[in-house]
């Protein structure tokens, strides 16, 4: 049904011959604009005044023209209202803006092609908690909630309640003395009136009214009915008590559109806690226009697209029990970050990435006893920086290193150490001058017979601790050249081979090495140390990780360490200064063991533990800056099954291949296995995105596309 005082079109008399025109009722004179509210002045008829007639027996010209000597004319004087009736025929920015019809029935009112519906709410729960209204805010409905806040005069609502609180109190001797059963909502509505007036009184809490509006939209009125039920199942789950604005869905309209008028004016009292509970922001947003995608906002399902590069630092930390995701998320954002152009460099102390790069046309060196690449740790970078002394800082490492290696060290014997350091660079002429530092570096072996040469026990004592690395079982791993250098884009470090307690040395030796290389040209890096509790094993190596991580926004790196022995990581004072340096953090699933400690660190909120200790695979809690969200994962099918690490996935992987090659009639020789080896160089690299493969080798499959 249309409401009778709204017709649209409306003809207007014919006068003086002139065409029949339609006009809206809202631009008529003296009657009310539906959508600005507001009432069109009447326009005054044009003022024209004309010249006196000259005498008769004079030639007349006419009006509005002048004779051709000049004299005699004849002006159409045109006064102000005329102009004003003028610029009512001209287009505005509102009658552009306008839709072209607006209907209003009782049940809803169509703006253009749109059915709109509006609900007012006239019962709010007795008790709520934080983030009620969550629900709502993230309906799933394209919805315009309009709020209004009304102060009001506390002596007024004093005054009020007296006479409320009275009323009630004699309801209840009423019924007692009739012994009658006291109405319990009297009861509560009482014990809440008391409560009020003794914050009021106090100046505790301050008094609103307080309405709230919801209207949808959809393209048709079946969606609309559908849609209403769902919010009106929704509000009542909240135990809000919503009711459609019938035969005022104009009013409902105005009142929810951006202009701050409340022409419904359905308000409800509220008292300053209860106001600030209807906050409607309660979940943050970490969507930037540039970056690589993590994962979605679990509390709104929007995209999680973060640039780290645009933070105070590019640092990162991930931390997550065993089985939580993590090398998963590690993988995911390198592959990401490689496509958005990062050189991206990868410490793998477990072989889980070789399979991702040689899929990727990267290169994987493989750090063992049998491997060709060679790292010497005596490297220096040949980068002078005025006010650095490279020599120095190069000797200051490699005390780090061979700590690790030897053991704690008392004073004389660090001391005896520091010279023998020097004097082995000294034997090679290299010196503090710049200069001299393209030289060829010394060997681990040097400094070892330098240590012999000492007459000094703990010199002798040193050179023994130091013997199995140049004599003994680990010899030739870290005594050679360097005959490797970062070329490739995308480079992992393998050191799976590598015995336990030999990994934190060479994953020390390839962080200085890379650090070295960062050092040497300025470029978008993306350097990752997983399981980076092997370095945070050992003071020395978890002090290097932290320089790094202090010094990597200089050279525009950024340093991922991730690790799921928590515990041992967040106890050093070094691990917790990694995690200080670090912009964004990840929290994937906890045990039980460690989420206290990781409560006590992030000072996370009781819920924000228990999601920790019940959340899935890939999901966790984003950290950025300020904020934070939960997360979860997500990746493209093609993504999910070149970086999975789930046995069982990549077991179906290898009987699909093995079924593939048995239907094309070949099978697999022992010299050429269907899977990648670990620990190897290939000496025919796998081809990038877009690189056509030789026509030795076999196409690699093509990776999907988002």
């Amino acid at each position: 049904m249309k409401l009778p005082n709204l017709p649209f079109f409306k003809k207007q008399p014919v006068a003086n011959q002139q065409p029949m025109v339609q006009t809206p009722d809202y631009l008529q004179p003296g009657v009310m604009n539906p959508m600005q509210g507001q009432v069109q002045p009447q326009a005054q008829p044009p003022q024209t005044q004309v010249q006196p007639q000259p005498p008769q027996g004079q030639p007349t010209q006419p009006q509005g023209q002048s004779s051709p000597l000049g004299k005699g004319k004849l002006k159409l004087q045109v006064g102000f209202p005329a102009i004003k009736s003028l610029e009512k025929g001209t287009v505005t920015l509102a009658d552009i803006l306008a839709p072209s019809s607006v209907e209003v029935d009782f049940r809803y009112i169509r703006v253009g092609e749109r059915y709109h519906r509006t609900f007012f709410v006239v019962d709010f729960p007795r008790f709520v908690s934080p983030n009620w209204m969550a629900p709502l805010i993230d309906f799933d409905h394209t919805l315009d909630i309009a709020m209004f806040v009304y102060p009001t005069s506390a002596p007024d609502i004093l005054s009020d309640l007296r006479r409320k609180i009275a009323e009630m109190e004699a309801t209840i001797a009423s019924e007692s003395e009739q012994g009658k059963v006291v109405d319990p909502k009297v009861t509560a509505q009482l014990d809440d009136a008391l409560s009020l007036q003794a914050e009021l009184a106090k100046g505790v809490e301050r008094f609103f009214q307080f309405s709230l509006y919801v209207r949808m939209s959809a393209d048709t009125v079946e969606d609309l009915e559908l849609a209403s039920k769902r919010l009106i199942s929704t509000l009542s789950s909240l135990l809000l008590l919503p009711k459609a604005a019938t035969l005022q869905m104009e009013q409902g309209f105005k009142s929810t559109i951006p202009m701050g008028q409340d022409t419904l004016y359905i308000p409800r009292n509220m008292d300053t806690t209860s106001l600030a509970t209807t906050f409607p922001f309660t979940s943050a947003t970490l969507t930037q226009n540039k970056g690589v995608l993590y994962g979605l906002n679990q509390q709104n399902n929007s995209l999680i697209i973060f640039d780290r590069f645009s933070m105070e630092n590019a640092n990162e930390i991930i931390l997550g029990k065993s089985g939580s995701g993590k090398s998963f998320l590690v993988k995911l954002e390198a592959m990401r970050q490689y496509m958005f152009g990062a050189e991206v460099i990868i410490v793998d102390p477990e072989g889980e990435y070789p399979t991702l790069c040689r899929t990727m046309g990267g290169e994987v060196v493989s750090f063992s006893h049998s491997s060709p690449i060679k790292i010497n740790p005596f490297d220096l970078s040949g980068v002078y920086e005025e006010g650095e002394n490279e020599l120095g800082l190069k000797i200051l490492s490699l005390h780090g290193l061979l700590r690790i290696i030897m053991g704690d060290l008392d004073a004389a014997h660090d001391a005896i150490l520091d010279r023998a350091l020097v004097m082995t660079y000294q034997q090679k002429g290299i010196t503090p001058d710049p200069a001299t530092q393209r030289k060829e570096p010394p060997l681990m072996e040097d400094l070892y017979k330098v240590l012999l040469g000492t007459e000094d026990p703990a010199a002798q004592d040193l050179a023994l601790r130091l013997e199995k690395f140049i004599k003994g079982s680990v010899s030739g791993v870290f005594n050679q050249q360097s005959n490797f250098d970062i070329s490739n884009p995308l480079t992992v470090f393998s050191i799976r081979e590598l015995e336990e307690e030999l990994r934190p040395i060479a994953m020390h030796i390839i962080l200085d090495f890379v650090w070295t290389k960062v050092r040497k040209s300025l470029k978008k890096r993306l350097l990752i140390l997983d399981e980076a509790w092997y370095m945070m094993k050992y003071e020395d190596s978890a002090s290097f990780v932290y320089s790094i991580a202090k010094r990597a926004r200089k050279y525009y790196l950024g340093l991922t360490t991730a690790t799921q022995d928590v515990e041992d990581f967040l106890r050093t004072d070094y691990g917790k200064a990694v995690l200080s340096n670090s912009s964004i953090q990840m929290l994937l699933k906890q045990g039980t063991s460690e989420v206290d400690l990781i409560t006590k660190t992030f000072y996370l909120t009781q819920g924000e533990k228990e999601l920790l200790l019940s959340a899935g695979v890939g999901q966790g809690l984003f950290f950025a800056g300020q904020n934070h969200v939960a997360m979860q994962v997500i990746a493209a099918p093609f993504e999910h099954e070149l970086i999975t690490s789930n046995p069982q996935e990549i077991l179906k992987q290898r009987e699909d291949a093995k079924k593939v090659i048995a239907a094309s009639g070949g099978s697999p020789t022992p010299s050429a296995p269907s899977s990648p080896t670990y620990g190897t160089i290939s000496s025919q690299p796998t081809p990038s995105f877009g690189q056509k493969p030789s026509a030795a080798a076999p196409a690699p499959q093509t990776p999907g596309q988002y």
